[in-house]
Parts: C-alpha cells; structure tokens; sequence
C-alpha cells in the first residue's frame, strides 16, 4: 500500500531537483578568469599556467594555452552502454 506524500508538490520536486543539478555543476566546473561567466557544455576552455579562459575571451590573450578541452556534461562516462557479446 503507498503511504500518502504530504511533503514537496511535483513543481516543488522539480525545482529541487534543478537547483542540486546546479549548484553541483558550479562547483565542479570552473569560471573563465577574464569575464567570470561559466562556460557552458560542449564549449572549448583554454587552459593557461594559473587560471583558464572562455573561448570568448581566449583572443584577448597573446600567449598560447598550455591545453584546450571541451566542457562536458556532469553525467560524461557515466551512462549505460551496451557491449558486444
């Protein structure tokens, strides 16, 4: 027998779940060192010695990057495949 759920409304749920997808995707990735805006999936990121850069801001900068790597979704390698018999 299900127990009745008097907590959270599914909007409520929704909106929870949105929140912790967030805050645990600003606190893996980080923030471009010239404009502070968080580069988003599948954008390039310029790795320099101390800091990294957005692909936006990478031409205000002469040096070249150290490495330069696509941003990839919280869940990168972590699906289900399937594999040959």
């Amino acid at each position: 027998m299900l127990r009745p759920f008097s907590g959270l409304s599914e909007s409520d749920l929704e909106r929870a779940l949105l929140r912790k997808g967030v805050d645990s995707r600003d606190a893996r990735s980080p923030r471009c060192a010239e404009c502070g805006r968080q580069p988003l999936i599948g954008e390039r990121v310029h790795r320099y010695e101390r800091d990294a850069v957005c692909e936006l801001c990478r031409p205000r900068r002469r040096a070249e990057p150290l490495r330069t790597h696509l941003v990839l979704h919280l869940e990168h390698g972590l699906s289900v495949r399937r594999l040959a018999a």
